[in-house]
């Protein structure tokens, strides 16, 4: 995906979703999504072992309400 699909992309899904875009702001936004996207590129190039990729993905625990909470509802 170029440069110009990006916009085009940014454009297209702003109006789907009535989010005001001006010019300025579409291409601030396509440019970050683009450096996004290259930089997540060569990420998932990188060939790391299994040691090295990334722990789980984060669950945080359970809520626990406490007698705190159920006062304050």
């Amino acid at each position: 995906m170029d440069t110009e699909s990006t916009l085009n992309y940014v454009n297209s899904t702003a109006a789907l979703l009535g989010l005001p875009m001006n010019t300025a702001r579409a291409g601030r936004v396509a440019a970050h999504l683009h450096r996004t996207r290259v930089m997540a590129a060569a990420l998932d190039a990188a060939d790391l072992p299994a040691a090295e990729e990334l722990a789980e993905i984060y669950c945080p625990a359970a809520f626990k309400p406490n007698k705190i909470v159920d006062y304050q509802l």
